[in-house]
């Protein structure tokens, strides 16, 4: 089986033709190293250890093509700058809070492109912005967490500028991203096996901390089960904070 033969397939896009057999293409298979695409059976044809792209001749391991509409391949479009960034869909930071989303640049942005991944905060409009108090001052903390029984979560804040346009009440649907450039090394995400990815999945906490809690504090309160509501996770951390406080050797 090849691709689909139709009579206006000469008006489509080169992008949607498979550099195999000129047909539309069936099962795109897109090659990792070029980021051009064939029909899974025209690849099958290919029974060599690499596949050899007829379009550039540029070859591809067989565990490197990765399948292109069902399972899109975020990593080599951040590699090869088709799509340098990722949102996250918006949340709140509380039910009348405000409302924010994440801005994540897999192959980093700026100075840090090609060595960190880099995680920006953004600010957006919402319909509770008129009783919000602006600028925005509150710290921002970032964790990438480890999907391991280890958790060694990547940890890491700041404190916005409030003179900056990015935490001024919004004026349009969004600010400007701010966060962390140099957030984690890239040769680490990279790693086989590493603790950060499992099933090509990433978890990402964002908080920000209304009550100025203390730096020894954090990693305590990124350790508890994401799954708690919020108010249940900041009684715990309330209490960790009293029970240390209480524990802490008189001067």
């Amino acid at each position: 089986m090849v691709g689909i033969d139709a009579k206006n397939k000469h008006t489509l896009d080169s992008t949607y033709i498979c550099s195999v057999c000129s047909l539309i293409l069936l099962e795109p298979v897109q090659l990792i190293n070029c980021g051009h695409r064939q029909c899974q059976s025209c690849l099958d044809t290919q029974h060599e250890t690499s596949i050899t792209c007829r379009q550039c001749q540029l070859k591809t391991s067989r565990n490197e093509e990765h399948l292109d509409e069902s399972h899109s391949n975020t990593k080599f479009d951040a590699q090869s700058e088709r799509q340098t960034s990722i949102y996250s869909p918006p949340f709140y930071s509380s039910p009348t809070g405000y409302k924010t989303r994440a801005r994540l640049y897999l192959n980093g942005d700026g100075n840090a492109r090609r060595t960190h991944m880099s995680l920006f905060f953004v600010l957006m409009r919402s319909v509770n912005d008129p009783i919000l108090t602006f600028p925005f001052s509150y710290k921002v903390t970032f964790c990438l967490y480890d999907q391991t029984p280890a958790q060694r979560h990547i940890i890491d804040s700041f404190r916005p500028d409030t003179k900056s346009s990015s935490f001024q009440r919004p004026r349009s649907d969004m600010n400007i991203a701010s966060g962390i450039p140099k957030f984690f090394p890239l040769e680490m995400i990279q790693k086989e096996e590493n603790p950060y990815v499992r099933d090509d999945t990433m978890f990402i906490k964002i908080m920000v901390d209304f009550e100025d809690m203390q730096k020894t504090l954090l990693p305590y309160a990124l350790t508890l089960n994401p799954g708690l509501p919020t108010h249940v996770q900041q009684s715990m951390i309330k209490q960790e904070a009293e029970q240390r406080y209480q524990q802490k050797p008189p001067d």
